[in-house]
Formats: C-alpha cells, structure tokens, sequence
C-alpha cells in the first residue's frame, strides 16, 4: 500500500485564482462598480483578509487553505444577502461572489482532501 499523497495541481491553481479574483472584485465592488457611497466605501477592506491568504494559498499551505476555506464563508453569506437585498447592479454582484467563493471554497476542499484522508489513515495505522 503506497502512502504517497497526490494532490491536485489543477485544484491548487483554482484556489488561487478564485481567491485573487474574490479579492480583486471585492476591492472593485465596493471602489467602483457599486459602492455602498458614490465615490467608494470603507468596505473595500474587506478584501484585506483574502489577501493575507493570498501567498500561503499560492505556496500550497495546507493550514492557509483550511482557515482561507472557512473565512470565505462569511464572502458567500454576505453574495447571497446582497444579491437577495441590494437594487441592481448589487444584486448581481452579490452572485458573482457566492460563484467566487463556492469556486474557491470547491477547490481548496478538493486540494485538501487527499491530506486529510492520509492523516485519518495513519492514525488508523498507528492505532
């Protein structure tokens, strides 16, 4: 039995790249394209914790991808609240973050996974 654990480079790759772009739109949402005040709000900070995880998620950090998955949770339930509330063109950004998110949740998940799976099994082993 090999112990040897595959991860994915595509899953990876998405990871970062949906994140990015949760980051990038984040800033552009609330600078530019529909900002809670004309001229652009404080709210474009929120996009400063997704890009703290930005290099960690890049270098393939296990724990940044883990934290990083759960803290886009809170960008997925503020997509549907706003794509639920706000006029448009809010509204429709608001679901371009919930596919952001569920893209970087969906990756990071999927890179992780292989990991999780092979620490359950050696602790099974070592039992």
């Amino acid at each position: 039995m090999s112990n040897a654990i595959t991860p994915s480079r595509r899953a990876a790759l998405g990871a970062f790249v949906t994140l990015a772009a949760l980051a990038l739109f984040c800033v552009a949402w609330e600078w530019r394209l529909a900002p809670l005040r004309p001229g652009g709000s404080a709210l474009v900070l929120k996009a400063l914790p997704l890009m703290i995880a930005l290099p960690g998620v890049l270098r393939r950090r296990i724990y940044t991808l883990q934290w990083a998955s759960m803290l886009v949770l809170l960008y997925l339930a503020e997509g549907i609240v706003r794509g639920m509330t706000d006029p448009a063109p809010g509204n429709r950004l608001g679901w371009v973050e919930v596919a952001l998110a569920l893209g970087f949740f969906a990756c990071a998940l999927a890179y992780v996974a292989p990991f999780k799976r092979a620490a359950r099994r050696r602790k099974r082993e070592a039992a």
